[in-house]
């Protein structure tokens, strides 16, 4: 089925969901996503304080969760799954990406919330036909008043650099090796942002896009249903997510809806005087990746318990804009 093009962002922060999907803005997690030149590049972005991106923290440990992204390829349709392990036996999938070539070489991109963490139908995909901007008239109050929008661009996405990336001859898959406890070096536990102002950081990612569930509804269709379905069998639920989201353990990190003057950033670069790093690679016992398809999925893995740099360890900075780059090399971990 195609995709329906609906709903645009018009108002600056739009309805939370009151849903743990709240710390994880994929509007900016597609943006970032369009930008990056590999995979790998991706996930490091994506994980980075600096960016601003990740604010999720599904086991409660008030410290944002290392989210890896997973690559799965089926001809010329590809899954890129995002995923966060809860603990040593729970993984929980928060989203995926999903990309697909016709045979005209069309391309068109989405990327679909988990349920458990956005709601049903959380549907996003690039506006794929350019709008011009629109000033409200407030002395017209008919049926179809007319809200604020700015001009809306239209994205080609078969020129973004990670479409032509994964399907020219130098895309390399990419299989993270991370577990919980084992994190690349450049992965530092960070404090959870208050979710109003994360929020307020991120709004303007959502112009140049459908979806979500603004207005009440989506009626943005999922493009590949069988790409979809594949991935709904094999996909990671944690019951420990589950449990917490039924006892509404999620909305501790709600606070004001808008920040103070002066405090809409979180401290970034972290001192390395701060903390301890052991560099390690993970063992045959311990990187095995493979997903199981059950969607109760508890699997065991390797290692001790792990600890988490505590608030107090952190430096200063800001989180501002991501950048580009090329590709990043995967060598190495570390465990805490």
């Amino acid at each position: 089925m195609s995709a329906q093009l609906i709903f645009c962002q018009s108002d600056n922060d739009g309805p939370e969901l009151g849903l743990p999907g709240d710390n994880l803005d994929l509007y900016a997690v597609m943006t970032l996503f369009q930008k990056s030149k590999t995979i790998e590049e991706f996930e490091k972005n994506l994980n980075l304080e600096k960016t601003g991106i990740n604010n999720l923290d599904l086991n409660l440990d008030k410290k944002v969760d290392f989210i890896k992204v997973i690559t799965k390829k089926n001809g010329n349709s590809f899954t890129f799954i995002l995923q966060v392990a809860v603990n040593k036996n729970e993984n929980q999938d928060v989203a995926v990406i999903l990309v697909d070539k016709d045979k005209n070489g069309k391309v068109k991109m989405q990327i679909v919330g988990d349920e458990l963490l956005y709601g049903k139908d959380y549907v996003i995909e690039p506006v794929s036909k350019s709008s011009p901007a629109k000033t409200a008239n407030p002395a017209y109050a008919g049926d179809d008043p007319v809200q604020s929008s700015p001009a809306v661009t239209a994205v080609v996405v078969e020129t973004v650099p990670i479409v032509q990336y994964v399907y020219s001859p130098a895309y390399v898959p990419y299989y993270p090796p991370y577990y919980y406890g084992f994190y690349p070096p450049y992965f530092a536990a960070f404090t959870v942002l208050a979710v109003g102002i994360y929020r307020h950081n991120h709004y303007y990612h959502h112009h140049g896009y459908h979806g979500g569930h603004y207005h009440g509804g989506n009626n943005v269709y999922i493009n590949n249903r069988n790409s979809f379905n594949n991935y709904n069998n094999n996909k990671m639920r944690s019951n420990t997510v589950r449990d917490n989201s039924a006892n509404n353990r999620y909305n501790n990190n709600r606070g004001n809806s808008r920040p103070s003057a002066g405090n809409t950033n979180r401290a970034g670069n972290t001192s390395a005087a701060g903390r301890t790093r052991q560099s390690a690679s993970p063992s045959a016992g311990t990187s095995n990746l493979n997903r199981g398809s059950s969607s109760g999925s508890n699997f065991n893995r390797g290692g001790g318990s792990s600890s988490r740099p505590s608030a107090g360890q952190m430096g200063g900075g800001s989180r501002g804009s991501f950048g580009g780059g090329g590709g990043f090399g995967g060598g190495g971990g570390r465990r805490r």
